[in-house]
């Protein structure tokens, strides 16, 4: 992969310039226009800018903190490069240092802000590039950085309630799993003699336990094999388009999964367009940015569909609609909204109402969990229960 440099215009004619990983300028191009920008020119990157950073991975708590304590200090009155030098310095996380210390060479450079945080899409994302570019060139750097803030908790706490629901249910069987194991290769076993003494055929579910027993405890090194197959496996079909698309129409198929599914991306995408057009960037290029918060390919199509008929004169709300994706409720208050001159207010509100609804969804997918993993629980336990007392009965009722 070669690091390009690309100058592009946007639809009202104002230039950007960023920097994109690919493998050819075509590609480069190809990219550049899917952002909706006209590409003017593509040049290989021979600065050698960025290759130190090109190693930096910043988490989400510290993009939270790199961002909070460089609008702090912006507030105070420090200018940027001294803020940047006190991040560099005093900064918790390597990687924010050397994130800091990244941007003030560029800044000292003479970059501005926004161009130089462009150069680092894999790090703060295009949302992130796209909104602080907005607020430099608008003079609200400071509003605008309010902004990220909030989005960027907003998507923590998104982030976190989904994780909270899949939590246990995952602790659960991971739980069982390791129960089984042990009475297949400790349990069962020590009553195989027992069983052997009594002279008769084993029932087949017992059979079945102490031959699986007998096989892991001989060849124990199977199971870390397995899991390391199905964890690269997994990995592996995440990341190859065709499957994973596969994979993201399933998702949607799954009654509450795919509620569950939508909520999240619905509430990270209407956050995005709301903090977007309150900082003044013009609505298909608000529509552009909230489209690089859905990972999910089949809603990432739909949205195309959107894109395209906001291109060819449409409103937003005709737009969303085209998209078959989007609930009536958020619909209705997004052409309220135009109609009625207070877009951004009603956004704001159609946020709070997916926010509503996705805490909804969580609490009957975590009241929904509960006897699911009961029966599942019940199951594993009556089968290992018969497996082990089947053969005591059977001595009981012959003698």
């Amino acid at each position: 992969m070669t690091k390009y440099e690309y100058e592009a215009e946007k639809w009202n004619g104002a230039r950007v310039k960023g920097r994109i990983e690919a493998k050819t300028q075509m590609e480069v191009r190809v990219r550049v226009k899917n952002m909706g920008y006209k590409c003017l020119s593509v040049t290989e990157s021979t600065d050698g800018f960025g290759k130190t950073a090109g190693n930096i991975s910043l988490s989400l708590k510290e993009k939270i903190d790199f961002t909070q304590t460089f609008l702090t200090l912006n507030k105070a009155g420090l200018p940027i490069i001294e803020s940047l030098i006190f991040i560099e310095k005093d900064a918790a996380s390597r990687a924010v240092r050397m994130m800091a210390q990244e941007i003030k060479k560029q800044i000292i450079a003479g970059y501005t802000l926004s161009d130089t945080i462009s150069k680092y899409p894999d790090v703060f994302g295009h949302v992130y590039i796209g909104l602080a570019k907005a607020g430099e060139d608008s003079g609200e750097i400071d509003k605008t950085f309010e902004r990220l803030i909030s989005l960027l908790q907003k998507q923590g706490n998104i982030k976190g309630k989904v994780i909270s629901a899949l939590t246990y249910p995952a602790f659960v069987v991971l739980l069982a799993i390791a129960v089984v194991l042990v009475m297949l290769m400790f349990v069962f076993p020590a009553f195989k003699d027992m069983f052997d003494q009594q002279g008769k055929k084993l029932p087949a579910i017992t059979q079945f336990c102490i031959d699986s027993g007998e096989f892991l405890k001989d060849k124990w090194m199977v199971i870390p094999l397995a899991i390391a197959a199905m964890i690269i496996s997994g990995i592996y079909l995440l990341r190859w388009p065709p499957s994973r698309r596969k994979i993201d129409e399933l998702l949607l198929q799954i009654p509450l999964i795919a509620d569950l599914v939508k909520a999240a991306a619905f509430s990270n995408f209407m956050t995005v367009l709301q903090i977007a057009y309150d900082a003044g960037i013009p609505i298909l290029e608000c529509l552009y940015l909230s489209k690089t918060t859905l990972s999910n390919s089949v809603m990432n199509d739909a949205i195309n569909i959107s894109i395209k008929k906001m291109q060819s004169g449409a409103h937003l709300s005709e737009a969303l609609k085209a998209s078959n994706l989007f609930p009536k409720m958020i619909l209705f208050m997004v052409s309220t909204g135009e109609q009625s001159g207070r877009l951004g207010e009603l956004m704001t509100q159609s946020v709070m109402y997916i926010d509503q609804q996705l805490d909804l969804i969580i609490d009957t997918l975590g009241k929904l969990v509960e006897p699911v993993l009961l029966i599942f629980i019940g199951v594993i336990v009556c089968f290992l229960a018969l497996s082990l007392y089947l053969p005591l009965f059977q001595s009981y009722s012959v003698s």
